[in-house]
């Protein structure tokens, strides 16, 4: 959880994820905007998106350095195809539209993963100790035990699906109140 990730005055929070099209955004901030009506729950302030690299702390001073190499990673990476299918959580805490995991993605992300350790040292410790679930969350804050079961008991009635072709990398920075996009870096192979 971002909670967990001390402040730094020379350090600042970034993830890397892949950011779904407008209207799948736009499904997404409509079912965010009715559990926070009806159940109070919310989620981190940033765009809907399929985290890659959870947040980490990174040194403003080498933004350049961090950019470089993400942008030589998406240099060697093709597009890929990404279909979100129905709901999905993780009892009791977490609510998300489901990602199907598809030997692309999966390959992406831990290539990803093991380039930023090699390069730059990045690691997240709790991304060793379990698989990669691909998945966009529309909620996990505020979200108690009697109101995960209330919010995922509708959920899971819903049937959809929507599908696209990514072709970037999106790296996002915290500016002390929400994430915003600090990069894109363009998938280059077709």
């Amino acid at each position: 959880m971002l909670s967990s990730i001390p402040m730094n005055s020379n350090k600042t929070r970034f993830f890397i994820a892949l950011i779904p099209p407008q209207n799948i955004q736009d499904y997404a901030n409509q079912v965010i905007a009715e559990l926070n009506a009806h159940y109070q729950t919310r989620t981190s302030n940033a765009p809907p998106h399929i985290t890659l690299q959870p947040p980490f702390l990174w040194q403003q001073d080498k933004v350049v350095e961090l950019e470089s190499c993400l942008q030589a990673f998406a240099q060697t990476r093709s597009t890929i195809s990404v279909t979100l299918s129905n709901f999905g959580a993780f009892a009791p805490r977490v609510l998300f539209i489901s990602v199907d995991k598809t030997p692309e993605l999966l390959s992406l992300q831990a290539q990803m993963m093991a380039c930023l350790e090699n390069s730059l040292g990045i690691v997240d410790p709790m991304s060793k100790q379990r698989s990669f679930t691909p998945h966009l969350t529309v909620a996990s804050r505020n979200l108690k035990r009697n109101t995960f079961r209330q919010a995922w008991a509708e959920l899971q009635e819903r049937q959809i699906e929507f599908s696209f072709i990514s072709d970037r990398l999106t790296l996002l920075i915290h500016n002390g109140a929400c994430w915003q996009i600090q990069a894109e870096f363009s998938f280059v192979k077709i």
